[in-house]
């Protein structure tokens, strides 16, 4: 127990609440550590290392697969590394789904431009 009479508060503060705090202070909500923000530059930093590490294990791949295989397009025959071809084939895959991609991008775009001069009017 402690040794001061009842209605007199002990020197020591209760365990849950700060001597220095008032209870202002203590509703207000703790600031970020500025450390853990988002920022451009981290992620470019981010995409940049996982984007190297894609191509090492591209290489990686094209490496193990240097068995030759004979392509034909369009009449077109020639012989490549497996792994190149697959490479090649992955690349034009990509490229024309970006085609296909911005085309689309612009398709709305031209639409939201077009909807907002509209609704100005």
């Amino acid at each position: 127990m402690s040794s001061n009479p009842p209605g007199v508060p002990s020197e020591r503060p209760a365990p849950d609440q700060s001597p220095a705090l008032n209870p202002e202070e203590r509703s207000r909500p703790i600031p970020k550590d500025r450390a853990s923000t988002f920022t451009r530059a981290g992620a470019l930093w981010a995409s940049l290392i996982m984007g190297f590490l894609v191509l090492i294990l591209l290489l990686i791949f094209v490496t193990q697969n240097l068995d030759p295989v004979k392509l034909s397009f369009l009449g077109w025959q020639w012989t490549t590394p497996l792994g190149v071809g697959m490479l090649v084939a992955a690349i034009g895959g990509g490229l024309i789904t970006f085609a296909v991609g911005t085309a689309r991008i612009v398709q709305l775009r031209r639409a939201a431009k077009k909807n907002l001069t509209a609704a100005v009017r």
